[in-house]
């Protein structure tokens, strides 16, 4: 009995393994990898009214490039493809007030303009990422709130991109 039982487990162990390794399923990087390559460069567009956050943003966006992407940063001569991203001014919207109508919840939004060049190739993308955080009530944002809001929104955006990528390359077969 002990010997069918461990029949039974190790067949269905087989069976579970081989169900899954053929399901066709792709991580969303690799389809974006596929339509952006191994080889990525980035440059950003220095905003003239808040060059502080244009440097938040290229951080943000070349540790997408890495984390997300699997991709590796490189010159730009070295590149199969160039990423330029121009960031619009951020800003910041109310969420949520105390009952003394003192703001206790902010969102900051951040748009990115990026251009996709290759070889023979370029094409426009916008992208919109958001970050909700609370404030003390009666207080001013602080630079480290503002950079830290900045830096997750710029990821989300950066994330956003990424799923637009990825669905150009889930399309092209």
């Amino acid at each position: 009995m002990k010997r069918y039982s461990q029949f039974i487990i190790v067949f269905l162990l087989s069976f579970i393994v081989v169900s899954i390794s053929n399901c066709g399923y792709k991580p969303s990087s690799k389809y974006a990898r596929e339509i952006l390559g191994n080889k990525i460069s980035t440059s950003i567009v220095i905003s003239q009214t808040d060059p502080e956050n244009s440097v938040v943003v290229k951080d943000a966006v070349d540790k997408a490039v890495i984390e997300v992407f699997h991709a590796s940063l490189v010159k730009k001569r070295y590149a199969t493809t160039h990423l330029v991203i121009n960031m619009s001014t951020p800003s910041y919207a109310p969420l949520q007030y105390d009952n003394d109508g003192f703001i206790i919840s902010y969102r900051a939004t951040i748009t990115l303009m990026i251009s996709r060049e290759s070889k023979d190739f370029k094409k426009n993308y916008t992208s919109v990422g958001t970050y909700d955080f609370s404030v003390v009530p009666n207080s001013v944002l602080t630079d480290q709130e503002r950079f830290d809001a900045i830096k997750f929104s710029s990821f989300k955006a950066i994330s956003a991109f990424v799923a637009q990528v990825s669905a150009e390359g889930s399309q092209v077969k």
